[in-house]
């Protein structure tokens, strides 16, 4: 099974808009970086700190060149340049260091916050609030995992597939399921084709589904690197 039709699969376990209120303390603008080839993770800016891991240069299901946020920027003792950035995978939310050779530096001035209590996605451009969507979260036995992520991924799905016709696959992975349909437990913003939902309910499997018209939309302008923050 390919890892396309594998998040399709994670997809079928796991709107609309109205106006935003002016939002506050929310960044313009966030820098990232383009991974040029896959990149060794550390836990300081040296070399001889622990190892973390290993991120590579592309995305698993599209082949897109590894976005990631950019957190702090450093020069090492031996003066190479690092920068620490938000990771893919599990555990959640996690960070490391990796030298800034061999990346192309980039930025955007999206933001998207998931609020699971009201079930609503709100996206920011330029650090102001300028579409709340509401959505379908993770129900209380499944529920969508909470913290600071990012976009790893915009994927077209096939009309067939669930919760066409795009998802943004994020790097927040299940609490719940360790793994599913042979994917990590992958969360993702999907669309309801082929799935269904109401908007306003917590009916998934961590997933957040958004109405055909709000994820198009959604598609349309979020990238990789975007930052997600899931909060309760």
């Amino acid at each position: 099974m390919t890892a396309a039709l594998r998040l399709a699969a994670a997809l079928a376990a796991c709107a609309t808009a109205v106006p935003a209120a002016p939002a506050h303390a929310v960044p313009a603008v966030q820098r990232l970086v383009v991974l040029e080839r896959s990149h060794k993770v550390f836990a300081q800016p040296d070399r001889s700190s622990p190892r973390l891991a290993t991120v590579d240069g592309r995305r698993p299901i599209t082949r897109v060149r590894t976005v990631l946020p950019v957190l702090a920027a450093r020069t090492g003792a031996d003066g190479r340049e690092w920068v620490d950035v938000r990771l893919p995978g599990r555990p959640n939310g996690r960070s490391g260091w990796i030298l800034r050779r061999r990346t192309r530096t980039a930025q955007t001035p999206w933001r998207l916050r998931v609020r699971l209590s009201t079930r609503t996605v709100t996206a920011y451009r330029a650090g102001r609030a300028i579409r709340r969507i509401r959505a379908v979260v993770g129900k209380p036995s499944t529920p969508t995992p909470r913290g600071r992520f990012f976009v790893e991924e915009n994927v077209r799905l096939g009309s067939a597939a669930a919760g066409e016709p795009f998802a943004l696959a994020l790097s927040a992975r299940s609490d719940v399921y360790s793994e599913f349909d042979g994917g990590p437990g992958q969360t993702a913003l999907h669309g309801t084709g082929n799935i269904g939902g109401v908007p306003g309910t917590a009916a998934s499997h961590g997933c957040v589904r958004l109405g055909r018209r709000a994820i198009s939309w959604l598609a349309a302008r979020i990238g990789p690197g975007v930052p997600v923050r899931i909060i309760a």
